[in-house]
Formats: structure tokens, sequence, C-alpha cells
């Protein structure tokens, strides 16, 4: 699973420490608190300890609102049991107090590594899995289920983040061709079906891999309720060249307008993978080095195609 250092809080202005995470357990979670706590290294918005064997806390961190965790807890326990991979399912609330300010959750703890950590050697396989596993997921969602206002929409939608990105960190030798498959995607029609659950943040942080296998999917804070497409951009972002035509078809579900807007969603993703991968280099916060190659790498799968 993801996460991150350990750092100074800033909203709360407490270090997250292991001693930290004892101390509420022992407040709100006292049988738990004997387990081992081991950091895990990674992410931003929230920070994770192991827990034990089976179990991790996860602690709102960067994230300025509750939201990603409590959507979690609300929708987790309920999408999970249909899921054909494991992923991170709440088992304890931890509330605000005195002694940390910001929620925290006791979840499942998803086994292997993460994908920006590790690989995926068995193609084929991983294409089938994560095309069984969004199958599983893109069914429709209740009228109460979140929507993103950042995401979730026609990629016309995002015209002026996808620009940014591309001056920012797009090749001069490929630029052109990425703002074709950008401009492709803003020409296809719109998804005209029902808003279906959507992860809506499928990058290499958040596929864990094991042996080579996509084994696990976690981090499902940005999860939300609208346009598929979102999600089928991984054909691109996660899988390995040459592969995407195998995942569309085992997927079965998407038409050609589809395929395009998760195409020209991936290059956005991959843009910002390698931004991310930029801010590491020059050691901003938040920065990850090792994402530059991986975008970049996204990229060019992307504008190789199916």
């Amino acid at each position: 699973m993801t996460d991150t250092d350990t750092n100074t809080d800033i909203g709360t202005d407490i270090e997250i420490t292991g001693d930290l995470v004892r101390d509420l357990l022992r407040e709100q979670h006292p049988d738990l608190a004997g387990l081992a706590i081991r950091e895990v290294v990674g992410g931003w918005g929230n920070q994770m300890w192991r827990l034990g064997d089976d179990l991790a806390v996860r602690m709102q961190r960067m994230d300025s609102s509750p939201e990603p965790q409590l959507k979690e807890r609300r929708w987790l326990p309920v999408l999970a049991p249909r899921l054909p991979l494991p992923v991170p399912t709440p088992v304890r609330f931890g509330e605000p107090s005195e002694r940390f300010r910001k929620h925290w959750t006791v979840m499942t703890w998803v086994p292997g590594e993460p994908l920006d950590h590790g690989s995926i050697s068995r193609g084929p396989h991983a294409a089938d899995t994560l095309a069984g596993f969004l199958r599983a997921l893109h069914a429709e969602a209740p009228a109460e289920a979140p929507i993103a206002t950042d995401r979730g929409g026609h990629p016309r939608d995002c015209t002026d983040g996808f620009e940014n990105l591309l001056k920012a960190v797009a090749p001069d030798d490929v630029a052109a061709d990425v703002r074709a498959v950008w401009d492709d995607a803003v020409a296809a029609e719109a998804w005209a079906g029902p808003r279906m659950w959507v992860h809506g943040d499928l990058h290499p942080a958040n596929v864990v891999v094991s042996h080579g296998r996509l084994s696990g999917i976690v981090d499902f804070g940005d999860m939300f309720a609208g346009d598929p497409a979102w999600d089928l951009a991984a054909a691109w972002v996660l899988l390995p060249a040459g592969t995407a035509a195998r995942f569309f078809a085992q997927y079965a579900r998407a038409d050609e307008a589809a395929i395009r807007r998760a195409r020209g969603l991936a290059a956005m993703k991959s843009l910002f993978l390698m931004l991310m991968g930029q801010a590491g280099d020059r050691g901003l916060p938040g920065g990850k080095p090792h994402w530059g190659p991986a975008g970049r790498a996204a990229l060019d799968r992307v504008l190789k195609g199916v």
C-alpha cells in the first residue's frame, strides 16, 4: 500500500510517530494497541502504519478534508465483497481528539508491493486481472454515491489542466502527438450511460503487485460515480506495453468513444506522473523522482495506442 515518511503534520503541528499511533489506539481501540506498529514509506495525503500482520492505520495527514477517509469508511464495505482483488476495508474508526485532531482509520492490509516500487512481468495476466476488477467495480452507483468536482466528467472539462501539464513537462519531440491524442478524446462522444462506480485514481502507487502479478488495489479516497473511462485510462498508465488491446477485449464494455476518452485521460495522467517526478528531482514536498520515468513510459504507451 502507499504512504509516507515520518513528517510534521502541518494541519495539527504534531509529528506522526509510532508512539502517537499507539497512544491513539490505547485511547480508542485498546484491544489493538499491543500489536506491532511499523511505518510504511510513501504517499502524501495520508500516512500509513502497519498494525500487526493483517491491519494498517491510515492517518489523515496532508489531506485538507477528512472526506477521502469518510468515503472509504462508507463505501468500501459495500464494494469490497464483489471485487475480485483484495482492497483495504475499514474495520475500526479513529475520531479526532485532543491528541490528534484529524481522522484515522484501521483498515485491512493488502499484501504486496506498490507498482511504483515493483513491476508487472506477466502482462497478459495483469490485463485480464485489471479488466476483471474493473468489470466488477463499474456497476451503476446509487443516487447517494459521491460525485467528484475535479474529475469524472468529459475530458473537455479538463482542458485547462491538460494544457498546463503539456506546457510544463511534455517533451518537445512528442508534444504535438500528445495534443493530437487529447484533441481526439475531447472530440469523442460523452458517456451516455448511468453514473458508474469509479476508483478515480489508478496510478502506480495505488496498485499492488506480487511476484510480477497484479494482486491488489488500494486508496479509494477519490472514488466517485461517473464516466468509467477515468479508470480505463489504466490500460496505458499501469499495464505493460502491448497489453491494452487485450485489456479492452477482456473488459468488453468500452465502445470506441470510451477508448478515445480513456486514451486522452491516460495522456493527461502520464503527464501528471512526469510532473510529480520533476517535483521530486527538484526536492519539492510531495515530489516523487521515480514517477518521472514511469510517467514517460506510460506516455510512450499512450502514443503507440491500443
